[in-house]
C-alpha cells in the first residue's frame, strides 16, 4: 500500500461527512422555509454522495426527518403558527399511511421508485397553483373538511414510506385547500404532523435494516442549525414570493431525479440485461 493511501482515503472521508453535512443544512433550511421535512434534498443527495440505492436513501432521509421536523415545529409552534386540531386529524391519516408506504418500498422494483417520486413531486407542483396562498387565515372545520384532512395524513404518510420524504409536500396544500389554512400554519403543522409520521416510518424501516442511521442522524444534526432560519425566512416572504421558490425548487428536483434516471439506465445498458435485473431486486 502507498505511503499517501491513509490520506487520501481520509480526505475523502472528510469531503462525504462535509457533503453529509451540507446535505442537512439545506434540509433543515428547506424544512423552515417550505413545511417539508427535506427529503425530496436528502433523498437525491444520498444516492450522490454516499452511493445509496433510492431505497436505503429513503429509508435513511426519514429517519433524518423525525429531527428536522421536531426543529422547525417548535419554530413555527412559538409564534403559534401550528393548528394542533388539524395536526391531529392529519396525523391520524399518516399513521395509518406511513406503514403501508414502507411496505411499498421494500417490494417495488428500483426502476419503479423514481418515477414514483417524479410523479409525486409533479403533482404537488400543480396542486400548488389550484389555490393562491394567503397568510392569515384560521382553520375552516365540518365533518367534510375533517375527512378530507384525514385523507390528506393518509396520502402523506404513504409518500412519506414510500419515498423518503415527511409528506410535508402533501400536508402544506393539502391544508390549504382543504381547510383554509394561512401559509405559514400549513407549514407549522405539516413540521408537526411529520414528527410521528416519520418516527413510526422509520421504526418500520429500522426493523428491516433499511436505515443508515449514522448518516440519518449527521444529516438531521446538521439542519437542527439552518431550520430556525428558514423559518424566518418564511415569514419574511410574502404568500406569493413563497409559493413561487417551492415551485421552482421542485422543478429543479423532478430534473435532478431524471437526469439521474438517465444515467443509471445508460449504465444498466453497458452492462448488459443481467445488471439490469439485478438492479431490479427487491432486496
Amino acid at each position: 500500500m502507498s505511503p499517501l493511501e491513509p490520506v487520501a482515503a481520509r480526505r475523502r472521508s472528510v469531503r462525504t461527512v462535509l457533503l453529509v453535512l451540507a446535505t442537512g443544512l439545506a434540509a433543515g433550511l428547506l424544512s423552515g422555509l417550505f413545511g417539508v421535512g427535506g427529503g425530496l434534498v436528502i433523498v437525491p443527495a444520498l444516492m450522490g454522495v454516499l452511493g445509496m440505492d433510492q431505497r436505503r436513501a429513503a429509508a435513511t432521509s426519514l429517519a433524518a426527518i423525525v429531527v428536522t421536523a421536531a426543529v422547525g415545529t417548535v419554530s413555527y409552534a412559538r409564534h403559534g403558527e401550528v393548528s394542533w386540531t388539524a395536526s391531529a386529524i392529519v396525523c391520524a391519516g399518516s399513521l395509518a399511511g406511513a406503514p403501508l408506504g414502507t411496505w411499498l418500498l421494500r417490494r417495488l422494483p428500483h426502476r419503479v421508485l423514481p418515477w414514483v417520486f417524479v410523479a409525486f413531486t409533479l403533482v404537488v407542483i400543480v396542486s400548488q397553483q389550484l389555490q393562491a396562498p394567503v397568510r392569515d387565515a384560521g382553520l375552516l372545520l365540518d365533518p367534510l373538511r375533517g375527512a378530507g384532512l384525514v385523507g390528506v395524513g393518509v396520502l402523506a404518510g404513504v409518500m412519506a414510506g414510500l419515498v423518503g420524504v415527511g409528506g410535508g409536500s402533501v400536508i402544506v396544500p393539502g391544508l390549504q385547500l382543504v381547510a383554509g389554512v394561512g401559509d405559514l400554519m400549513a407549514r407549522g403543522t405539516s413540521l408537526l404532523v411529520m414528527v410521528p409520521t416519520a418516527a413510526v416510518g422509520t421504526w418500520s424501516n429500522l426493523r428491516h435494516g433499511a436505515v443508515d442511521l449514522r448518516a440519518g442522524l449527521l444529516v438531521g444534526a446538521a439542519a437542527v442549525v439552518a431550520a430556525p432560519l428558514g423559518a424566518r425566512v418564511a415569514a419574511a416572504l410574502s404568500p406569493a414570493a413563497g409559493n413561487t421558490l417551492f415551485g421552482v425548487f421542485l422543478v429543479g428536483v423532478v430534473l435532478n431525479v431524471l437526469g439521474k434516471e438517465r444515467v443509471r439506465l445508460r449504465r444498466q445498458r453497458r452492462q448488459g440485461p443481467g445488471a439490469r435485473g439485478a438492479g431490479d431486486g427487491q432486496g
